[in-house]
């Protein structure tokens, strides 16, 4: 079931309109990229779409403000959601958590590719990558968005701007739609009500769904609780210091009481499952019935 963000892939950068010599490139790049040795559509096919793309390019490129960061040509697959450019720098892919099959998908993607790097900030991360939205040359699509599409990644919710978020999630609503990659296991959401499935993949990055029973405070935290026994059944923690995000998007935590949510995050804790939620795109309303602030 898709939750309450959604949106278009939008993603603006200088590559964005091209000229007459897109379509042929785009065309390639289709064929390359084909999920099956079957799928192999016609060129006239692929040159409308490409056709289509550019002349729509400029006007769905209007959101996700990232500044350039740089280029280069991808001469590794380093980890799961890591790259090394051909001149030595290390490339962390943002927003996105890696799956089994993560680091094979991306190197069929981007290994010998021309990329382009946007994000807010180039700072590396302690491991010296610089953490960034990837771009093949030419193409209007984050390698995140493609990855995601495919059900080869999962949403992290670390970007915080709201239009880059909605694209990602909007990506991989779909492939959950259509069950792709990822989504095909049954077992890729976790049921709220079974804390002792989700408490073994502890310290494993995880997606869980069910209805919020209670909403408890308790010192500088706020208990998401799911289950009637607080100590074993599955939580979600919230810390004050962000609950000025979560009133700024226009939840008031008391209100998802009685609400069927979904919940992203690292599993941790002893003896009942938790994530702790640090951002707002990490908690998506999925019957989105009643206004979110609002009590159903």
């Amino acid at each position: 079931m898709p939750g309450k963000v959604v949106g278009t892939l939008r993603f603006a950068h200088p590559t964005t309109v091209k000229s007459s010599s897109s379509p042929a490139s785009f065309e390639l790049r289709e064929k390359s990229n084909a999920t099956s040795p079957g799928n192999v559509k016609r060129p006239l096919t692929l040159i409308a779409t490409a056709l289509l793309i550019g002349s729509h390019a400029a006007a769905l490129a209007t959101t996700c403000q990232f500044e350039a960061q740089g280029e280069g040509r991808v001469a590794a697959i380093t980890d799961a959601r890591s790259l090394r450019l051909d001149d030595g720098r290390e490339v962390r892919l943002a927003g996105i958590e890696p799956t089994a099959t993560t680091k094979q998908a991306l190197t069929a993607l981007l290994v010998g590719r021309d990329v382009s790097l946007y994000g807010s900030d180039d700072t590396p991360d302690r491991y010296g990558r610089q953490p960034a939205l990837v771009f093949i040359r030419d193409s209007a699509k984050s390698a995140q968005a493609l990855l995601l599409a495919q059900g080869e990644a999962i949403v992290s919710a670390e970007i915080a701007d709201k239009d880059c978020a909605a694209a990602l999630m909007a990506a991989e609503a779909e492939a959950r739609r259509q069950k792709k990659g990822n989504w095909a296991d049954p077992l890729a959401i976790k049921n709220a009500e079974s804390p002792d499935d989700i408490l073994a993949g502890m310290g494993r990055f995880m997606v869980v769904e069910g209805r919020v029973l209670s909403v408890r405070q308790a010192g500088a935290m706020t208990y998401l609780n799911f289950g009637r026994n607080w100590t074993r059944g599955f939580a979600v923690t919230i810390s004050r210091r962000i609950l000025p995000a979560f009133e700024g998007a226009g939840i008031a935590l008391k209100s998802l009481e009685n609400r069927q949510i979904r919940v992203r995050g690292w599993v941790e804790g002893n003896t009942g499952p938790r994530i702790d939620v640090r951002l707002v795109g990490q908690v998506e309303l999925l019957d989105t019935s009643a206004p979110a602030g609002v009590r159903p």
